[in-house]
């Protein structure tokens, strides 16, 4: 993500761990005014996150949105569902592919874009037990053959 007027807030990377990411997508997020003081401060928390259509319509639950210390009695709800902002098309072909074949909503990563906060959302599908073990060995033998390759340059 490094592209001009992008700031990364926050990545999920149990996610990239735990599902395999067949397609993602960049939606906006319907924030409350406490709540874009709490993303600039970094103190979201989302481990459990995921997204759900409903009435056509997207919403992220389970993303915790600290409350902001400095803000009076005007504070937002932490674990209020976010609406997500997508083109009704996008909400469509996200609806089929979630219904028809199992997929499931999962936020990859935060970001500021030109100042408004953006949520990249994939659509996931669970890893079993095996294809975790297959990845950890993958990257555990990518890492083996960095250091060897790193011993033979400095040798």
């Amino acid at each position: 993500m490094k592209q001009k007027g992008i700031k990364l807030i926050a990545q999920n990377k149990k996610a990239r761990f735990n599902y395999t990411i067949e397609d993602s997508i960049e939606c906006g997020i319907e924030l409350k005014g406490t709540e874009i003081k709490s993303f600039r401060d970094g103190t979201i928390s989302f481990p459990d996150a995921f997204a759900e259509i409903s009435n056509h319509e997207v919403w992220l639950k389970n993303l915790h949105i600290s409350e902001n210390p400095y803000s009076s009695v005007f504070n937002h709800e932490p674990d209020r569902p976010k609406k997500l902002l997508l083109h009704r098309e996008e909400i469509k072909r996200l609806e089929r592919k979630v219904t028809e074949k199992g997929y499931t909503l999962i936020p990859l990563d935060f970001y500021f874009k030109n100042g408004r906060v953006k949520v990249n959302i994939g659509i996931c599908k669970g890893k079993k037990l095996f294809d975790k073990r297959s990845d950890i060995k993958e990257r555990d033998i990518r890492r083996d053959m960095q250091i060897e390759f790193r011993n033979k340059m400095n040798h």
